[in-house]
Order: structure tokens, then C-alpha cells, then sequence
């Protein structure tokens, strides 16, 4: 148990109150491709768009090439 991973998703986005994630997916996708031609790809700031779209989208619509 000494290996245990702290497991995290996206905070709560009260623009989107519905089960549905798919918007809100989608939203979190654009803010981090914004990120990235703003500050650039060598930027950490935006690696938290990143994770918040990688835990709200699905795995088959995310591709880590």
C-alpha cells in the first residue's frame, strides 16, 4: 500500500450543472490549446488544462501522440 496514487479530477464548473461532460470536455480542451499558443508548449502553467481535460474526456477522444 506504500504505492498509493493520489487520484484527482477536474474542480466543479458551475457552467456546466449537468451530467452530461461533454461541453465541459470540450471547453477544457480549447483552454489548454489557448494556453499553449499564448505561452507557449515549453509552459507549465498550462499543464493543469491538461489534466482537467485528459480526467473529463474519454479516453478514445484523447490521444497523448
Amino acid at each position: 500500500m506504500a504505492d498509493e496514487k493520489e487520484l484527482k479530477t477536474a474542480p466543479a464548473d458551475f457552467r456546466f450543472p449537468t451530467t452530461n461532460q461533454t461541453r465541459h470536455c470540450f471547453t477544457r480542451y480549447i483552454e489548454f490549446h489557448r494556453c499553449i499558443s499564448a505561452k507557449g508548449e515549453e509552459s507549465n502553467e498550462c499543464e493543469r488544462f491538461a489534466k482537467y481535460y485528459r480526467a473529463l474526456c474519454p479516453g478514445e477522444w484523447v490521444s497523448d501522440v
